[in-house]
């Protein structure tokens, strides 16, 4: 005699119901993964878009030949900063030249247009910032209210202005 109630499938559909449920709650699990992969590119830009404005600022305030007084040489590419030309002696501003963080490709140049050469560098990402705050970061207060990550620009001295003199991604 056949059983009536046949368990036929009931461990498939069981099966069905586990893969279903961990389904929905990777769906869930990965937009909080995205947003804090984006926090952490974000603070990985501040440090890159700082080290750079240091190693410029530092390049800027220092003469161009030693014991000289006519002047800074103006920075004309960034990887001067990795070795400067000017002495020879090995002077480094910069440990390496590091990418964009949110595109993983170059920055845009910020030139001066009073010929100081390289000013600055700035994102090319357009995307939509998380942090909105920059309290704890010294000189940063420009960046409060930007509406992308091309507006934070990492200038020693006066920005010449919010779009580039001239965008060159490095």
């Amino acid at each position: 005699m056949k059983n009536m109630f046949n368990q036929n499938g009931f461990t498939f559909l069981a099966a069905l119901m586990v893969v279903v449920i961990m389904g929905i709650m990777l769906g869930l699990t990965a937009q909080p993964w995205k947003t804090i992969m984006k926090r952490e590119r974000e603070q990985e830009l501040l440090f890159r878009g700082l080290q750079y404005r240091k190693a410029i600022a530092a390049w800027n305030t220092r003469p161009g030949v030693t014991g000289s007084t006519t002047g800074v040489t103006p920075l004309n590419d960034l990887k001067d900063l990795l070795q400067d030309p000017r002495t020879l002696q090995k002077n480094k501003y910069l440990r390496q030249l590091y990418k964009d963080p949110m595109t993983g490709k170059g920055w845009t140049i910020i030139r001066d247009a009073g010929g100081k050469g390289i000013i600055g560098v700035a994102s090319t990402s357009n995307d939509v910032p998380l942090k909105t705050s920059f309290s704890e970061y010294s000189g940063l207060d420009s960046f409060a209210g930007k509406n992308r990550y091309s507006d934070w620009r990492f200038v020693f001295g006066a920005d010449p202005g919010t779009p580039p003199t001239i965008g060159m991604p490095q």
